[in-house]
């Protein structure tokens, strides 16, 4: 039963052959009963202030046209924030940073210590080494 239509009574309507069997295929498909789907159609109509007469395609393809500029206008804005904005604060930060690394200088009165190690000058001997 359609809620809030139980206690109505039914009316009929005459309508061809053919015209039912496509509504009743499209009441099938929409899963609501003849009822409910006729009121859906008259309400789409009315909220949307449209005739049947009146092709919708035209209507359809100017709003498509029309989003897809405006998708056009964000990618364009986009670009150019990366190109203007984003990538020169980048380059200016990476550069500070490459600026800011201390650089490893000797200092004028530090002594070089030397890194090999100094050759042994004596050598003890062990009491093996006397009976070879």
């Amino acid at each position: 039963m359609d809620k809030g239509y139980e206690n109505e009574r039914f009316e009929s309507i005459s309508i061809k052959t053919s015209v039912a069997q496509k509504f009743k295929r499209l009441c099938k498909g929409m899963s609501r009963s003849k009822s409910m789907t006729l009121l859906l159609m008259i309400d789409f109509f009315e909220d949307n202030g449209i005739s049947p007469h009146e092709s919708i395609g035209p209507k359809m393809q100017t709003l498509e046209s029309l989003i897809k500029k405006r998708i056009n206008g964000v990618i364009a804005i986009m670009k150019d924030i990366e190109k203007n904005q984003t990538k020169p604060t980048v380059a200016m930060m990476q550069s500070l940073f490459e600026q800011a690394e201390p650089s490893k200088k000797t200092l004028i009165l530090e002594k070089e210590i030397p890194k090999e190690k100094p050759k042994t000058k004596f050598v003890e001997r062990l009491e093996n080494d006397d009976e070879s």
